[in-house]
């Protein structure tokens, strides 16, 4: 992809050794494309995850640039927490919206306006078609968190339903 010039490679002189890959103008290009193809597979081919199957949330988190639509007004940091990683450490998603647009990046350094912390399987019950939020923790400010858990459903909170939250936590075993 850096050969493509879709990501920017800068290689860090440390011990341990440390890389940064970064979206190009290029690839920001696509973010649209990625949120449309995000709604076709919401709307066509989301069921609950096999036993065998691990659900990527990250690569879900990163379609939050796509999936904006212009009819979002909320400006703020929200880190979007899992914790299946040991306790001590979750692993944080931090996303930067600013009225149209949205980045994202892994890790946080500053206090954010909201906190949204669950399991994967929590995180699985509450993006999916049933939209069970339940299991999430938000801390901060409710309203930018519920605007991006909006995004990140499709707006669909509990719309459909296809299994309850209890069989998505089972199936992710």
């Amino acid at each position: 992809m850096v050969a493509d010039g879709m990501l920017t490679r800068k290689r860090y002189r440390e011990v341990p050794p440390r890389v940064d890959y970064e979206l190009t103008e290029r690839s920001r290009e696509l973010a649209p494309v990625l949120g449309e193809l995000a709604r076709w597979g919401y709307e066509w081919a989301w069921s609950p995850p096999r036993g065998s199957e691990r659900v990527d949330l990250g690569a879900i988190f990163r379609l939050v640039p796509g999936l904006m639509n212009g009819s979002t007004a909320a400006s703020g940091l929200i880190d979007l927490e899992v914790t299946d990683s040991p306790p001590a450490s979750p692993t944080v998603y931090r996303v930067t919206m600013e009225g149209d647009s949205a980045e994202i990046s892994e890790g946080s350094d500053d206090a954010p306006d909201a906190t949204v912390t669950g399991t994967v399987a929590t995180w699985v019950g509450a993006l999916g078609p049933v939209g069970d939020r339940d299991g999430l923790r938000i801390t901060g400010n409710s309203q930018l968190a519920s605007t991006l858990l909006d995004l990140l459903s499709l707006g669909r909170g509990g719309e459909a339903a296809i299994a309850p939250a209890r069989d998505l936590e089972s199936a992710a075993g």
